[in-house]
């Protein structure tokens, strides 16, 4: 059985909280817990880096370690878990919830990291984002599927092909489940460390990072044909301009954008 650490963080702010979750994020943290004044960051203990760790937290700052084990950690946090439900069109549930009422599209997962639930600020602006574009006979890429939450709406939404990829076992294993769990027929699931070499789509969601990004804007522009639609999202309101700029300056109009706890989403037209 795979170990975990857990960190333990007092935040002075909710906006702290989420500068460490994107700071974080990139350094192999993948699943977090905020409360009103603190924050749990979960790893794998053997993609730990002390000085990465101590370098994002200040002087000053107190936390705690501890290692978990996966299956206690599961359990732990399923009991805490909650459905989502964004604005009525989707809903987000664990299968041991009751079924959702009221909303357009529900999404049945097996939850094992709250970054992929629709809890965090950046899916909740993803799916938010894809009620304002046409997926009906489109085909989509989905870099960097985490649980697979976008790909399986995008098909809800009549997309007429879909790949996820995503460079970490877990999250293949996981997207699987979920996958069947919403007897998805027509996401191709690969796992891939780039997106060198895939197809061209109509549209592609990428709900990231900063530093991924803006590294792969030229890329992503190869993938797409003009008119085409790229949403983004996994970066703070402090990095939106340098974000725009990259892709502005790879053949990308700003069609739209918004934010939530400091996360900005934005979709983008290729010219």
């Amino acid at each position: 059985m795979k170990s975990y650490i857990k960190i333990e963080i007092d935040t002075a702010s909710a906006t702290e909280a989420e500068i460490f979750i994107a700071e974080l994020s990139e350094n192999e943290f993948y699943a977090f817990e905020q409360s009103e004044n603190g924050l749990i960051a979960y790893i794998k203990a053997a993609d730990i880096n002390d000085g990465a760790l101590q370098a994002i937290l200040p002087e000053g700052i107190e936390y705690k370690c501890s290692v978990i084990e996966d299956r206690n950690w599961n359990e732990e946090w399923e009991s805490r878990l909650q459905p989502v439900i964004i604005n009525n069109f989707a809903g987000i549930r664990a299968s041991f919830h009751a079924p959702l009422e009221n909303v357009e599209h529900e999404i049945i997962i097996t939850p094992k990291m709250s970054f992929g639930t629709g809890h965090h600020a950046t899916t909740f602006l993803m799916v938010e984002q894809m009620r304002k574009i046409n997926f009906k006979n489109k085909t989509v890429l989905d870099f960097g599927t985490g649980t697979g939450i976008l790909a399986i709406l995008a098909e809800k939404l009549g997309a007429a092909k879909i790949t996820a990829i995503d460079n970490d076992d877990w999250s293949i294993n996981n997207t699987l489940e979920n996958i069947a769990a919403n007897n998805c027929k027509r996401i191709n699931l690969e796992k891939r460390n780039n997106i060198e070499g895939l197809s061209v789509v109509n549209v592609i969601l990428a709900n990231i990072n900063y530093t991924v990004l803006t590294q792969n804007a030229k890329m992503l522009s190869m993938l797409l044909q003009p008119n085409s639609i790229l949403i983004i999202s996994g970066f703070l309101l402090k990095d939106e301009v340098a974000v725009a700029t990259a892709f502005v300056k790879n053949q990308f109009l700003q069609k739209e954008r918004d934010e939530k706890n400091g996360w900005v989403s934005m979709v983008l037209e290729k010219c």
